[in-house]
């Protein structure tokens, strides 16, 4: 399994809109796509606004592919989610996930 992290930091204003937005298009989306396991948000209060950590887990990259393009490094921030950002990361981090013994 690999896990996908992505960070992200709201406008205070936008905090709850973001979530909303992840509940209501991204995360229905993702359900919908082979290899796709389950995603979660982490969230905390940051100077200038509310950072987002968001976790997507997948079976495997191929499975990334159909979300995130060939390119699964690059972060895919929609334009409705990017207009409610002080600031993100152009980019994720993609871990494989190790089972405990």
């Amino acid at each position: 399994m690999i896990e996908r992290h992505w960070k992200g930091i709201a406008k205070p204003e936008e905090a709850d809109n973001y979530i909303r937005h992840l509940q209501t298009k991204t995360f229905p989306h993702l359900s919908s796509l082979a290899g796709f396991i389950k995603a979660s948000i982490g969230k905390r209060p940051v100077g200038n606004g509310v950072e987002f950590l968001i976790v997507t887990t997948w079976d495997s990259l191929e499975s990334i592919k159909q979300f995130a393009g060939e390119n699964i490094a690059i972060a895919n921030v929609p334009p409705e989610a990017r207009a409610m950002m002080l600031e993100f990361d152009p980019l994720v981090s993609h871990y494989e996930i190790i089972p405990l013994t």
